[in-house]
């Protein structure tokens, strides 16, 4: 086999090789992402529409009837349910496995604009689509330095205008979602004899300060080499713009809201309610984007945390509390693996030796359990995938199996050693006589986890990063087993051996030699040891 020859004959090569594969795979180790569980892409899509004060009967009449009406053709669809609360309604929908949950976003929202009319008083549908990157990764609270949470529901526009655009800025955070507080809003409380005495009705109020709460642009005009442009500020700033807007005319006498209505500045009703520590506050989450490393991420959330508490938020008296980080379980859960994986590879190296009683055979056959399995990353990077307790669960299995090759080999190379052959030889030929074998043996077991990788299912998107995880490794143990093995084997099998061996030689040849000497003397003549000195004469 050329491989096999080409390898023992080009050890420096062998090894360049072996030393760029583990370079390469742990500068992999340490960019690809890392997260607690694999990616499962949910084809499902939720629609929410929000109507502030709108009953439940009147969300699904004007609202949810019309949406599904269009959402009933979407291509793919095949189960869709909807539900009205106060002030707002969603409709879920769950696609055919398989679909490509970006191509069912944008169909989905292409139906939606065929809607004929929403009500005025109606936001803009929004979009969700469920994945397992849609869970926060972070949960935050809001208190006051001094303890005391007293009103800081109030705190929700200052949060919304400043700390959830810090959080959406960090690299890797997809959204950051609000929840608790209340929102800032002008209250018209009307006096009823003041309507009566006016003929004013509440229908008239409502859509005179619909009508009036806009900016309208009133075209350009050209002044020399300048150009203006003109536009009319209508929109309410201040409970006095409310107040001084002209509901009707009566005989040619504006009646304004003031005449009927009090105008202040005061805060929606609460429609959640955050508690920590049995204490009201306000929470922010943030969601990482897909493919983002979540360990990075985190460090971006604290870095945050911690310039905003020094800065802004100091001099309102407020501070942030990361009261829920993920990376915590994503640590404990990969150490936990990380640590099994080394006990497995230390146990496999034991029962090597135990069984093989011999070192330089273990350490031959260790050696493919390092190289198959930060190779393994480097594959992992090039297929898309991620460091997570699956992957990691998959090389643990792994370990056991990159040396079934290696041992094969090993062992065959060492009946021919026995047989006499050179090194070189016993490498070339022991491993060509089983390397079919060998590559029956690894297909066999890339050929049960490959189907795995096809599966479309949750379960199959969950369990797909252990069948990669074992597949390129027992792969890369082939290649190793095939190339690495023979050459380690040609330099040092046996040679520790062989030189005890001639240095025993060696040592009997001296010995023969030493003994050979007094077997040259006249025969008759006795061997007598040596003489002690003489006295010196006196």
């Amino acid at each position: 086999m050329k491989l096999v020859d080409a390898s023992i004959k080009n050890p420096v090569t062998v090894a360049v090789g072996v030393i760029l594969l583990v370079m390469f795979g742990l500068i992999a180790l340490f960019r690809i992402p890392v997260q607690l569980t694999p990616n499962v892409d949910k084809a499902e899509i939720t629609v929410n529409t929000i109507w502030s004060g709108a009953s439940p009967q009147e969300i699904e009449r004007e609202i949810i009837d019309e949406q599904e009406d269009v959402l009933k053709s979407v291509e793919g669809l095949i189960e869709m349910k909807s539900e009205s609360f106060y002030g707002r309604g969603s409709i879920s929908m769950k696609f055919q496995v398989g679909t490509d949950p970006d191509a069912a976003l944008l169909k989905v929202s292409n139906n939606l604009n065929q809607v004929p009319e929403y009500p005025d008083e109606a936001e803009e549908p929004v979009l969700v689509s469920s994945g397992s990157e849609q869970n926060a990764i972070a949960w935050i609270v809001l208190e006051r330095l001094g303890g005391d949470n007293t009103g800081i529901e109030t705190e929700y526009q200052f949060i919304k205008d400043f700390i959830k655009p810090r959080f959406e800025r960090i690299p890797g955070v997809a959204e950051s979602e609000i929840y608790g507080g209340i929102e800032p809003e002008m209250q018209v409380t009307f006096d009823p004899n003041a309507l009566a005495a006016h003929r004013v009705t509440i229908a008239e109020v409502a859509a005179a300060l619909s009508r009036e709460n806009e900016n309208v642009s009133a075209g350009d005009f050209d002044e020399g080499k300048r150009k203006f442009i003109a536009r009319t500020v209508g929109q309410y700033q201040s409970p006095k713009d409310v107040a001084a807007v002209v509901i009707k005319y009566i005989n040619g006498t504006p009646i304004y809201v003031h005449d009927v209505a009090q105008v202040r500045l005061g805060y929606a009703k609460a429609t959640a309610i955050v508690n920590d520590k049995n204490r009201p506050t306000i929470a922010v989450n943030c969601k990482r984007q897909t493919g983002a490393n979540v360990l990075q991420v985190m460090m971006g959330v604290r870095e945050a945390i911690a310039e905003m508490n020094a800065g802004l938020l100091k001099q309102r008296g407020l501070r942030l509390r990361q009261v829920y980080d993920e990376t915590e379980y994503i640590e404990s859960a990969i150490d936990l693996v990380r640590q099994n994986l080394f006990v497995g590879g230390t146990l496999a190296v034991l029962v090597l030796l135990l069984f093989l009683r011999s070192i330089n055979s273990t350490l031959i056959i260790a050696t493919a359990i390092p190289i198959s399995v930060v190779g393994t990353f480097l594959m992992m990077t090039f297929f898309g995938r991620n460091i997570n307790v699956i992957s990691l669960a998959g090389l643990a299995f792994a370990v056991g199996m990159v040396v079934d090759a290696a041992i094969v080999v090993l062992e065959n190379i060492d009946r021919h050693r026995g047989l006499g052959e050179s090194r070189l030889e016993a490498a070339y030929n022991g491993t060509t006589e089983v390397w079919g074998a060998v590559l029956a043996s690894t297909l066999t077991t890339m050929a049960v986890f490959i189907p795995v990788v096809y599966v479309q299912e949750e379960a199959g998107q969950l369990f797909k990063d252990i069948a990669i995880a074992i597949s390129c490794a027992v792969a890369l143990s082939l290649i190793v087993s095939i190339t690495v093995i023979p050459t380690f084997a040609a330099k040092i099998l046996g040679f520790f051996r062989e030189r005890r061996k001639a240095k025993l030689a060696t040592r009997g040849q001296q010995l023969s030699g030493t003994s050979a000497n007094p077997s040259s003397q006249p025969a008759g003549e006795e061997t007598q040891g040596p003489r002690a000195p003489l006295s010196p004469l006196t």
